[in-house]
């Protein structure tokens, strides 16, 4: 029985609880359940705003502020070999 199929039935199992259904009826339970699941978002998202504050107080270039050089420097040198096909 594969990891999936073996939680999806202990959960069943549990569900069928009477003191488990009672905790899933609980209105604060089920808000502290969304609030935990949400966390791993929450974290990863302040932690990248935090690492980009760092950088620009550093003065570092972020991946993004690198990523968007490279487009200007790609499409510069398209239109320099434009104009030198011009020329």
């Amino acid at each position: 029985m594969a990891l999936k199929d073996r939680l999806l039935a202990e959960t069943m199992k549990l569900s069928q609880n009477p003191a488990v259904a009672k905790l899933l009826a609980d209105e604060r339970f089920m808000r502290l359940v969304v609030t935990a699941m949400s966390m791993p978002g929450r974290v990863s998202t302040f932690t990248a705003e935090q690492k980009e504050r760092f950088a620009r107080e550093m003065g570092l270039a972020t991946s993004d502020d690198v990523r968007d050089l490279k487009r200007q420097v790609a499409a510069l040198e398209d239109a320099l070999r434009r104009l030198e096909r011009r020329g």
